[in-house]
């Protein structure tokens, strides 16, 4: 059976770093994401890593705050996130897909994790 749990997810302070964690089971995936959605907005596009991790592709948004990681031998994948923002405050979900790649389009995506809140204070 295939599981992605995310797990880290918390109420911080703007300013503040938190590491939002993904652990894969019943297979290893190619190319694991990160997307967000907060309350009456679309899924939105967080970063994308590829197998071996040496690619990676983030929104300008999140750009340079954000940075997505993965240990393939843990079959875990990574969201650290700085200097966060009210505006980043949402559910934040991990996908993964079995192409290996670095895709933007949540459609695209064939597994999904059931989420973690990200509450960003002011």
């Amino acid at each position: 059976q295939v599981q992605l749990v995310e797990s880290g997810g918390g109420l911080v302070q703007a300013g503040d770093s938190l590491t939002l964690s993904c652990a894969a089971s019943g297979r290893t995936f190619a190319t694991l994401a990160w997307f967000r959605q907060a309350p009456g907005k679309e899924r939105e596009f967080v970063g994308t890593i590829n197998r071996s991790g040496g690619g990676t592709y983030y929104p300008n948004s999140v750009k340079g705050r954000f940075t997505i990681s993965r240990d393939n031998a843990k079959g875990t994948v990574y969201l650290q996130m700085n200097r966060l923002k009210p505006e980043d405050t949402a559910v934040y979900y991990c996908a993964a897909k079995d192409a290996d790649g670095l895709y933007i389009t949540s459609s695209l995506y064939d597994y999904w994790g059931q989420g973690t809140q990200v509450t960003v204070s002011s």
